[in-house]
Formats: C-alpha cells, structure tokens, sequence
C-alpha cells in the first residue's frame, strides 16, 4: 500500500501559472522550472557569496577561499552546482581555472535577495 504524497517543492506547477503583475502573457511552465532550477542553486549562503565576489571580475578558486575563508574543497563544491546551474562558467587560465558569472542579470538577483533580507532584518522607523 503506498501514500500518494504532494511535494511541495515539486518542479512542475499544476494548472496554468499566474502571470506577474502587469504581465498580460502566463509564463512558460519550462521557464519556472529554470527559474525554480536557478534559484534553489542560490539557496546558500556561500553560493551567494561567491556570486557576489565575482561580480567585479573573475576569479581562481584560491582567490575565492582567501577573500571568503572558505575551504578549497567547499569551494569547489559549491563553483560546481553554480557551474551545472548555468550561474558561472570557468575558462583554464595556465594551471588555474578562472570562474565568472554567465551574465549581470545573476548579480541583479542575488544583490537584490541580499538588500531585501537586509531591509527585512532592519526596518526603516518611518
């Protein structure tokens, strides 16, 4: 005898999906499931972090561990669900591999994540 259960983080939604405010088109049901694909990659501190460092310019995965104090490995853990993600790509540069981000529209999303949670921690007294 097996439950059905309903996951609530399942890729693909049930019934059309609502368009944003504005937007007269629904969005394409693949485009959610990328963008719910992208956005679960960004769902880590250190992911975030390592975005926002490579936002100025590319870096060496050594480059990242002494700016971040992370580990190498962890590090490297997390360029690989960026890079599988599409987030960053990496070119060989000599012995190194030098990591940066695909495009700017990542830059726009984590910094405007970041300012959100930073607003919501600490609420202009109006």
């Amino acid at each position: 005898m097996s439950e059905s259960h309903v996951d609530p983080l399942a890729t693909e939604p049930h019934e059309g999906p609502l368009p944003p405010a504005g937007v007269s088109n629904p969005v394409d049901s693949a485009a959610l499931v990328a963008a719910g694909d992208l956005l679960r990659a960004l769902a880590a501190p250190a992911r975030i972090a390592i975005v926002l460092s490579l936002h100025e310019q590319g870096k060496c995965v050594h480059e990242l561990v002494g700016e971040l104090g992370f580990s190498q490995p962890l590090v490297s853990q997390h360029l690989r669900v960026l890079k599988d993600a599409g987030v960053v790509r990496g070119h060989r540069n000599g012995r190194e591999i030098m990591y940066q981000l695909v495009d700017e529209h990542l830059t726009h999303i984590v910094t405007d994540a970041v300012l959100h949670a930073a607003e919501r921690e600490h609420p202009h007294d109006d």
